[in-house]
């Protein structure tokens, strides 16, 4: 059976809608990263979702090529991520304007996933869909220490999820750390194509510092 991360990894993606502190090591992913609105038909950040799956299941499928990744084993594709900002915006004002978001998109990788696989598999690709995967990297996030927490419903009801996961970090004698290094996070357990608004799964974390 395939290598699942959703299930071997609960304690990152199975959570409840309480907020809990939580260290998070360091991990690897591909990304793309780029700027403007997340809804836009076509646009920046669609086109990078597209080649980070691209991406993504050229490197799950390699085992079937003459590439052979060392170490390699059978796995689920993780489900996507995101890093959110804004230049000189408070984080609760976010969604005023999404036109000034900066994101990095993301899809976690394997520990034996290495840069050099990613270049062959933007490589490849390339070669096969005949569209350009240039922009994807690999990146490696330290996350530290966060408060993370379960949100359920649409994405513009976050604000509310994210003052309740504040509160509690604010109570367990934390304060958040957004910075240029640590970034707002979001992880997608649903699929908003095939999903109930009001039933979408969102893991969603805070930097924090005592």
């Amino acid at each position: 059976m395939a290598f699942d991360f959703k299930k071997e990894f609960k304690k990152f993606y199975r959570l409840s809608e309480k907020p809990e502190i939580i260290e998070i090591p360091k991990m690897n992913f591909i990304a793309v990263r780029g700027k403007g609105n997340p809804n836009e038909k076509e646009g920046e950040y669609q086109k990078a979702v597209e080649m980070l799956y691209g991406v993504a299941y050229t490197l799950k499928m390699s085992y079937k090529t003459q590439y052979k990744i060392e170490g390699f084993f059978e796995y689920v594709v993780p489900p996507l991520e995101g890093l959110w900002w804004q230049e000189n915006v408070k984080h609760e004002n976010y969604l005023l304007n999404k036109e000034l978001f900066n994101w990095i998109s993301l899809i976690r990788v394997p520990d034996f996933i290495k840069k050099e696989d990613v270049k062959w598999a933007i490589k490849c690709a390339t070669e096969k869909k005949k569209k350009d995967f240039s922009k994807v990297e690999f990146f490696s996030y330290n996350e530290r220490v966060c408060v993370q927490c379960m949100h359920i419903g649409s994405y513009n009801e976050e604000p509310e999820t994210i003052q309740r996961m504040n509160e509690f970090a604010q109570k367990c004698g934390y304060s958040i750390d957004l910075t240029g290094e640590r970034y707002h996070h979001e992880i997608y357990l649903s699929d908003p194509r095939k999903t109930d608004i009001n039933k979408m799964k969102t893991v969603i974390r805070q930097p924090v510092k005592e």
